[in-house]
């Protein structure tokens, strides 16, 4: 049922969220009021080197002890209240964010360890307070809401952009909460998610193995932190890691005419067969360099693309598509299992 929709200009042109937002206004029935998120990438500029950190808490204590935490372990460049729009929402956490570099010590050998560390940390140990975001020159938003009502209450139309993805949440086996919205969000990557991920258990107990904490209450969380391992840590390309997280049946790899594909997609699933994601499921997934989506083998979740010169589109719906731009070079949708992977033409 969620409806999702992403837009990214391959040159990193900006805009602010209203395309976004007509994409998932027109999907509002995919959700049901119980969450709503937006990502966008380009946003902060001025501390693009910085870790900008949104934090979610339930009570001022829990953000003094957030506060605490950060300027022990990071050097903090800039803290500010996030701006919103309460009138919308009345009933809502206390949200900071935060512009963070990590103070390392000579064991600390790879920042982004560090700073998913801490982010562990705040989310298991400071009672009440959330880490929804934590990437650099990017900012995840999200609650329980419909997409008009995060949208606004975030004040959205406020910020410029070059890569923007939204969810709209109908959530059937876990809960609607605040923290539980998409995206979900660990350093650059973030996750909309629409469909069940039946293989949760299996890939929490290997994430967990590896040092990841599932704290949010619902299964898409594990995909951010799959993408994490596989492509940072583990060095996979964007491709290989796709062919982990939906690989194709093993019938299907056997029918393979390239010995060596089939031999790298054997491994793949052999290797990996505990991150391997079962159910339907569609996914769009930001990152530092771009923007791709995956679906199921048996594709039980739609997803189409449109693209025009500069840009590219997602979204659950052909409609949503024509929402956000109306002349497009190319509408497809894309086959069971094929990911479409679109990155930017230049540096940032």
């Amino acid at each position: 049922m969620c409806g999702i929709a992403g837009l990214i200009s391959h040159q990193r042109e900006k805009e602010n969220g209203s395309r976004i937002k007509k994409a998932m206004v027109l999907q509002n029935d995919r959700g049901n009021g119980l969450g709503a998120g937006y990502a966008a990438y380009g946003i902060f500029p001025v501390y693009k080197d910085h870790h900008a950190f949104h934090v979610m808490a339930d009570s001022s204590f829990a953000l003094k002890e957030v506060s605490q935490f950060l300027n022990e372990h990071f050097w903090v460049a800039h803290t500010e209240e996030m701006t919103i729009w309460d009138k919308v929402i009345t009933d809502h956490p206390l949200f900071m964010r935060y512009f963070l570099q990590p103070k390392l010590r000579e064991d600390d050998v790879n920042p982004d360890d560090f700073v998913i560390d801490k982010v562990m940390h705040i989310n298991t140990s400071i009672n009440g307070a959330f880490v929804c975001s934590s990437g650099k020159n990017m900012g995840v938003f999200k609650g329980v809401g419909t997409p008009k009502d995060i949208y606004e209450f975030f004040r959205l139309d406020e910020y410029q952009g070059y890569c923007w993805v939204g969810h709209n949440r109908f959530p059937t086996n876990t809960p609607g909460w605040w923290g539980g919205a998409h995206p979900f969000n660990l350093l650059g990557c973030s996750i909309v998610h629409n469909g069940e991920i039946s293989s949760y258990g299996i890939n929490q107990r290997y994430l967990e193995s590896n040092g990841y904490i599932c704290t949010l209450q619902t299964d898409t969380e594990v995909v951010a932190y799959l993408l994490d391992i596989l492509i940072r840590r583990h060095g996979l390309s964007i491709m290989d890691a796709i062919t982990v997280l939906a690989p194709p049946y093993w019938a299907s790899t056997k029918r393979y005419s390239d010995r060596k594909e089939q031999d790298r997609i054997t491994a793949m699933k052999v290797i990996y067969e505990a991150a391997m994601l079962n159910g339907p499921f569609a996914i769009l997934a930001g990152f530092d360099n771009g923007l791709f989506s995956i679906t199921d083998n048996t594709k039980l979740r739609p997803m189409t693309v449109g693209t025009t010169t500069d840009y590219s589109y997602f979204a659950s719906e052909v409609s949503a598509l024509y929402e956000m731009e109306q002349d497009f070079t190319q509408v497809v949708t894309p086959r069971a299992g094929q990911p479409v992977i679109i990155q930017y033409q230049n540096e940032a």
